[in-house]
């Protein structure tokens, strides 16, 4: 009588890297709307599982801990900052064209990471203090070094005016359009580069009537 043939297992197939890359980053992507919406110390590793719709377990395959997945969110939404705020400091503009083209290039960052953005603005200062994320502090430095020598440049160029407080108006410009990031949400009625062109109308030239 002729015997069965057993039935060949196979093992499961690994997923490719760029499954694998892809995964990761929409991990990345739940953890950072979560850190921002419920800060970063009352967020554990379960709330982002449970978001992810995963066990925790199961999240610790892809990430260690998570400050480790704070520290890629951040990092990947500066490297991509500076990458754009290079290119532009490094184009010869004048200091109003570079002006507009650094603050375009913010909307579009916080079009791209907007959580991101929103836990920057909330736990850098805190975070800096840390050793892993001291690359925050000098982010910071560079931030406002950039931002500073343009309008300098404006003032001695007469393209801005002469009795400009720049250290006053750098945090103005700053923190307008930073806490943008608490209401903007992608895909709404204004793009990033309409966002940016009001508010440098409102910026530059005023909200009043010209006589």
């Amino acid at each position: 009588m002729p015997t069965k043939k057993k039935p060949q297992v196979t093992a499961p197939k690994k997923p490719t890297a760029a499954a694998a890359q892809a995964r990761r980053s929409e991990l990345l992507a739940t953890a950072a709307e979560v850190f921002a919406e419920q800060g970063y110390n009352a967020t554990t590793v379960r709330a982002i599982a449970d978001h992810a719709g995963m066990l925790a377990g199961s999240l610790y395959y892809h990430f260690d801990s998570k400050e480790s997945m704070l520290e890629e969110i951040l990092r990947t939404f500066l490297d991509e900052l500076w990458d754009g705020y290079d290119t532009v400091l490094a184009s010869g503009l004048g200091p109003r064209e570079t002006l507009e083209a650094l603050v375009t290039e913010s909307f579009r960052e916080i079009d791209r990471h907007r959580a991101a953005v929103a836990i920057y603005q909330k736990e850098s200062r805190q975070l800096a203090a840390q050793d892993r994320f001291a690359f925050l502090a000098d982010s910071q430095r560079r931030f406002e070094k950039a931002w500073l020598s343009t309008l300098e440049q404006g003032v001695a160029r007469r393209v801005f005016r002469a009795d400009l407080d720049v250290r006053l108006t750098y945090r103005f410009v700053r923190d307008t359009v930073w806490v943008a990031a608490s209401w903007y949400r992608p895909g709404g009625q204004h793009s990033p580069e309409e966002i940016a062109r009001q508010y440098l109308s409102m910026v530059l030239d005023g909200i009043a009537v010209r006589t």
